[in-house]
């Protein structure tokens, strides 16, 4: 009888992706179907790609913050400070 190989079956078993059930109000539910319609692909792979997209964007816009945060930590002016604060509200909220 052939030994199976632990390390292998492991490699498998993460390769295994997790299956989730979402709730998508009805026009976010239209607009992940065009996005599907218009990539060519089923409505889970759509939302898992939009899914990847909108944590990439989250990670790239706390860089981002960070970035800008460290070039100005030297900085005093007060007007500058409030529009700064505004900026990074902006870069990290969305609004």
């Amino acid at each position: 009888m052939p030994q199976s190989n632990p390390k292998h079956r492991r490699i498998q078993a993460s390769k295994v992706a997790s299956r989730y059930t979402v709730g998508l109000a009805p026009s976010l539910a239209s607009q992940v179907q065009r996005y599907a319609e218009t990539t060519d692909t089923s409505i889970s792979k759509a939302i898992a790609a939009l899914v990847r997209v909108g944590l990439e964007n989250q990670e790239n816009r706390r860089r981002e913050f960070f970035r800008r945060l460290k070039e100005n930590l030297a900085n005093d002016d007060p007007a500058q400070q409030d529009r700064l604060v505004d900026e990074f509200r902006t870069l990290i909220l969305g609004r």
